[in-house]
């Protein structure tokens, strides 16, 4: 019979990859179960990574963070993991190449309504808003229109 691992908040923040800050936020927000407490300390789980992990691969879709909330209260624990190993159908396309990254403008967020909203700008006078409560579809979609943006500029300005 295997032993779970268990790690404390450092050493699981430097496992996934991102600050102890940002574990203890996605505490705050729901998107990962409190930690256990063992005596005075807390111990996170290999269901801790396996969450951080699969929020990253929804981080790389381009979800805001409802969003991938949504997702992560919606699946498996093989469901997740299978995302998490990049093996989920529908599974997360490629984050933007550097080069092309630095041709899309800075996403903003905002909050209209009550409801939360991302904003690109694509060109002077042209933006694209996607709100959080977009499915899944939509935000794939969303993601898509940015990711061909950034390849057509990227091809304008090495023929330029």
């Amino acid at each position: 019979m295997s032993q779970e691992r268990h790690w404390k908040l450092d050493a699981l923040a430097r496992q996934a990859g991102i600050s102890p800050r940002t574990v203890r936020y996605y505490v705050q927000r729901g998107l990962l179960p409190p930690p256990v407490f063992r005596g005075r300390d807390t111990a996170y789980s290999e269901e801790h990574l396996l969450r951080l992990r699969a929020i990253r691969r929804l981080q790389e879709r381009f979800l805001p963070l409802d969003a991938i909330q949504r997702e992560l209260e919606q699946r498996s624990l093989a469901e997740l993991q299978a995302l998490a190993d990049g093996r989920a159908e529908g599974a997360p396309v490629s984050r933007l190449s550097l080069s092309e990254s630095k041709q899309m403008p800075a996403l903003s967020s905002e909050r209209r309504d009550g409801e939360q909203w991302q904003r690109w700008v694509v060109a002077p006078g042209l933006e694209l808003h996607l709100s959080a409560q977009a499915s899944l579809a939509t935000q794939r979609l969303a993601h898509d229109l940015l990711r061909e943006i950034a390849r057509s500029r990227a091809k304008d300005d090495s023929s330029s």
